[in-house]
């Protein structure tokens, strides 16, 4: 067993600290170890590897500031060599600053990013044995699962950046240590890293020289060092602040700043606030939603009054303006597609900008949120942009779900299952509704057929709110975060022209007050619509959910995505309506959400569901069938697939998969007092025979957060096996 494996020893960190080394080989013998420095009550921690515990240690009790941590958590293994402990070590940086329990005194970021053999069939699984101990202890507190789906994981600076976002980060420095450009531009669309980016460049510079390294940077490792010292040397304490124009987003990242050691939630500010004072280093993230004086509401006089302190004209100046006025050095992050209001800053500010010879451009193109990489990209653009060609192949990935809905009900059952695997699934739907829950709570803003939906009842950090998963987000309220999964609904606003063989806008069921007041040309209202449904649709990292509104599109759309499956099957293969003969040709098909203890009981044919009996299947009344829902058994049973079970009559039951029923009993994916998992028993014998002693229900999943289910004593007399698992149906 790999828990075996693996020892987590606890040391008072002091002197004494090598006489207890002494009896502990690992560290004697100059083994490969990982450790955690550690103080409980300034929740201070520092992470490292190495093969020299004696001197690592005496180093950092010298140290100034670790040598004030008071406890050491020696990490040791017989499978560790080097490349283990530098990915572990790598490991333990990232999620314990996603775990947020400790501030992590570390400066090099993550570093560990290179294969070596038998990384994901071992050291994986180790990983997570380290992790499970630590929890134990104190040290961590969050599941795995759970801090990948967190904001201040995605976007931690302990990562290591690709060969791309190193030399972008190189060209930034180099423009803040040289002063040869005032600005810089890094042009990069949805996913590619641009906020990474920014996070990892304001840690690197309010890190210690001595505490950061830099051997990720390989053999530039020193050229890297040498404009670090050279922006320190300019800026000893530089005025620096990350600019984030929406209001939601920039919420998010304060509290991703406020819990990284070194930085503050005060970096992050608005655009209004940059009128105040002058910085050394401004930069932005999400450029291309500076606004200029357009539809701003409200906002109109605070705009105007920020003009004024900066003496610019306010009907011919932006933000864009003020943010290059009042910072010596500018790093803009810009994509112009995902440019989606009137409001926003014009293209051609930002082409003027670029054509200055104070200006730095750089392109990051790799993929890094969506799955499906570049090539989703290319093929969401073409598209929506009418370039794929018919009769070209649909879209066809093993790393990502693209995937159309014939049924709105249907995409919404799904994205709620992946919500409950994985966390982080949201629907989104384009601006075809009105707003009216916004003063009608009791209303409901979208109607599509017999489903009724409401926008996102809060516009800041909609996406992590409690309830989201029943609401429709939009683009102001998805725009820069990240998602597992999306299902996307196209309103009634984009339509397609068969005969023109392009994609067509719907003015008049165009519900976005400001972009109709503003947009008189029909191009660019389409640009913009456009550029909304691309945007969110590289929100979701697994995979991508559609549903189209307008008849029109949907056939356009089917020309070029797959449908969902499970919708073909159930109508096309499974389901008898004609010439049902009960358990001759046709068997009853149960709802274990509905069936609530009346399972067996004969309706009338005319009240059932039936399904087709498979030919190599002999006819039987003890035969049924369920629908069995989630990921809990899907190494034999994928989510959604109908099975056909034999009514249980006696006999041995263990290492068979099993329908059963506990009243107390309550199965998240079923949401009832029924599940489907493999049977064990384990029984002792009294005066009276043998009798259960418990009945271990257990799931058989690729996911590790399914748990065994464990019936004892009280719980076994309410336990009843309904049936055994036969097959599949196909």
């Amino acid at each position: 067993m790999i828990s075996t494996q693996v020892k987590i020893n606890h040391y008072d960190f002091e002197n004494s600290l090598f006489e207890n080394f002494s009896t502990n080989h690992f560290a004697k013998d100059l083994w490969p170890i990982v450790y955690i420095l550690s103080d409980g009550e300034t929740k201070t921690a520092y992470v490292g590897e190495t093969t020299d515990a004696y001197s690592r240690m005496g180093s950092h009790l010298n140290h100034e500031i670790k040598s004030n941590l008071t406890s050491v958590h020696l990490i040791t293994s017989e499978k560790f060599n080097k490349s283990a402990t530098l990915d572990i070590e790598s490991n333990l940086i990232k999620y314990m600053s996603g775990d947020n329990i400790f501030k992590l005194l570390n400066g090099n970021l993550g570093l560990a990013n290179h294969n070596y053999y038998q990384k994901k069939e071992v050291y994986w699984d180790i990983f997570n044995t380290i992790w499970n101990q630590l929890r134990a202890e104190g040290i961590s507190k969050h599941s795995i699962q759970h801090i990948d789906n967190s904001d201040l994981f995605k976007y931690s600076p302990y990562k290591s950046l690709t060969n791309e976002q190193n030399q972008g980060l190189f060209q930034i420095l180099q423009s803040l240590a040289t002063g040869k450009h005032e600005n810089t531009i890094v042009e990069g669309g949805a996913g590619t890293g641009k906020t990474i980016l920014a996070i990892f460049l304001f840690k690197m510079l309010s890190s210690r020289l001595e505490d950061f390294s830099f051997k990720e940077f390989g053999s530039e490792e020193k050229v890297f060092i040498d404009l670090i010292n050279q922006i320190k040397e300019l800026y000893p304490n530089p005025k620096m602040a990350l600019v984030v124009p929406m209001s939601s987003f920039r919420a998010t990242l304060k509290k991703v700043f406020k819990n990284i050691k070194g930085l503050s939630a005060s970096m992050v500010i608005g655009p209004a606030q940059v009128s105040k004072e002058k910085y050394d280093l401004l930069v932005v993230d999400e450029s291309h939603r500076l606004r200029r004086r357009v539809n701003l509401g409200a906002y109109f006089g605070a705009f105007d009054k920020a003009c004024q302190t900066l003496n610019l004209d306010k009907h011919k100046s932006s933000e864009l303006d003020w943010v290059t006025k009042q910072s010596k050095h500018t790093v803009l992050f810009y994509d112009e597609a995902q440019s989606i209001k009137p409001s926003d800053a014009k293209k051609e500010e930002f082409d003027l900008l670029k054509e200055n010879k104070q200006t730095s451009i750089l392109k990051l193109k790799s993929q890094f949120r969506v799955r499906g990489g570049n090539a989703y990209v290319q093929y969401v653009d073409s598209l929506l942009k009418n370039k794929l060609k018919k009769g070209a192949p649909k879209y066809n990935s093993k790393e990502y779900e693209f995937t159309l809905f014939n049924s709105l009900d249907a995409m919404i059952e799904q994205i709620k299952l992946r919500e409950k695997e994985s966390g982080l699934s949201r629907l989104i739907a384009g601006y075809s509704w009105e707003w009216k829950s916004n003063k009608d709570k009791n209303v409901f803003d979208i109607q599509i057929d017999d489903v009724q939906l409401k926008w996102n009842g809060t516009s800041n950090d909609w996406i992590n709110s409690e309830g989201s998963i029943n609401e429709v987000g939009c683009i102001h309220t998805t725009q820069g975060y990240d998602l597992n999964y999306s299902g996307i609904i196209f309103g009634n606003e984009i339509s397609f022209d068969p005969e023109m063989e392009e994609i067509i806008i719907k003015e008049e069921n165009y519900f976005d007050k400001n972009g109709k007041q503003s947009i008189k040309d029909p191009k660019e209202l389409k640009a913009f619509i456009i550029n909304i449904y691309k945007t969110i649709m590289l929100r979701g990292i697994k995979g991508t959910y559609i549903y189209v509104c307008d008849p029109l599109l949907r056939a356009y759309f089917e020309s070029f995505i797959p449908k969902n499956t499970s919708e073909q099957v159930e109508v096309k293969t499974l389901f008898k309506t004609e010439d049902i003969k009960p358990f001759e040709n046709a068997i009853p098909l149960y709802d274990l959400k509905a069936a609530a203890g009346n399972f067996g009981e004969i309706q009338q044919v005319e009240e059932m569901e039936w399904l087709n009996i498979p030919d190599r299947i002999k006819p039987s009344k003890d035969l049924f069938a369920c629908k069995v829902i989630g990921e809990s058994m899907n190494k034999v049973i994928q989510n959604g697939a109908f099975c056909l079970f034999r009514k249980y009559s006696g006999g041995s039951r263990n290492g068979q998969i099993v329908l059963v029923e506990h009243t107390n009993m309550h199965d998240s994916d079923f949401g009832s007092c029924y599940t489907v998992k493999e049977y064990e028993s384990k029984k002792y014998e009294d005066e009276n025979g043998w009798k259960h002693q418990s009945i271990i229900l257990r799931p058989l999943s690729t996911d590790s957060t399914y748990e065994n289910i464990v019936l004892e004593d009280e719980d076994l007399t309410t336990f009843k096996v309904v049936g055994t698992f036969e097959c599949i149906l196909e």
